[in-house]
């Protein structure tokens, strides 16, 4: 009987732990040191810096690289993944030259202020389209969202609330819930997390047209996660799985961005190709 309840002392302070270190767990915010930044100025003249005031005070920063289309033009808004830096993306925009792309540091990330939660990220999602997409140079009519990983979450976030063109989803999962009680399955993941991330819940609403862009191999986001949100979508969509890539690179594969603008620039409500 000692022994029992010591054990389950144990169990129950290991869960305390990963309930207190959750957002540790989930979130790994990279910081951009003010040097880098001057080297970025120098690399990318033409990304112009950003900052927007949160409605509880934050700041968020990013970058605005206006496109080559005549104005107003359309805009591609990149969420990125739990341990990105927007900067490191900026050198993608030669795929979508005609989109005016807008990348913005979630809280804590790069020179943003704050600290990251899910709750805070999908609200900071929909107040930079709002403010964005009321500058007269950007077409309203043509926005499309890009999310990686922890960011497709976002992405469909903002699909679910928002008018978008077109969506597309790189590794993407059903809800973070999910997804971490497959990997601690003695875990009681539901009463613990407080970040859920439940794209499932939504997604059926949502009749933006959706690209899949899936890692053959990946262990962080297994397939079944995303198979669930590909089927619950409900609009047009489209599913491209990348042999030999996984969760961290598949965004290097030699097919990926091609797929990528291809599908924004042909994508319409009642066509995929």
């Amino acid at each position: 009987m000692y022994y029992l309840g010591f054990g389950f002392i144990l169990v129950a302070a290991v869960w305390l732990l990963m309930f207190l270190l959750q957002d540790n767990l989930l979130f790994h915010p990279q910081r951009l040191r003010l040097a880098d930044l001057e080297a970025l100025r120098k690399r990318f003249p033409e990304a112009g810096e950003v900052e927007i005031k949160t409605d509880d005070g934050d700041t968020l920063r990013g970058w605005l690289i206006p496109g080559e289309d005549p104005a107003p033009r359309p805009l591609l808004i990149y969420f990125g993944g739990n341990a990105d830096e927007m900067s490191w993306h900026l050198e993608s925009r030669q795929h979508l030259r005609e989109f005016t792309w807008l990348l913005v540091n979630y809280r804590g990330y790069g020179r943003s202020s704050g600290h990251p939660g899910e709750e805070k990220i999908l609200s900071d999602a929909l107040l930079l389209y709002d403010h964005f997409t009321d500058r007269d140079d950007i077409d309203r009519d043509r926005v499309v969202a890009v999310g990686v990983s922890l960011g497709s979450g976002v992405a469909v976030h903002l699909a679910a609330h928002r008018k978008l063109r077109a969506v597309v989803l790189v590794t993407p999962y059903d809800s973070i819930t999910r997804v971490a009680q497959r990997h601690h399955p003695y875990v009681p993941v539901r009463w613990l997390l407080q970040h859920p991330f439940d794209s499932l819940a939504v997604a059926g609403d949502i009749e933006t047209p959706a690209l899949m862009l899936i890692a053959d191999r990946d262990a962080t986001i297994p397939l079944s996660h995303s198979e669930a949100l590909y089927e619950a979508w409900g609009g047009p969509r489209k599913w491209i799985r990348l042999g030999g890539t996984e969760h961290a690179n598949i965004l290097q594969h030699p097919e990926s961005w091609p797929a990528i603008a291809d599908f924004l620039r042909n994508s319409r409500s009642d066509r995929i190709e």
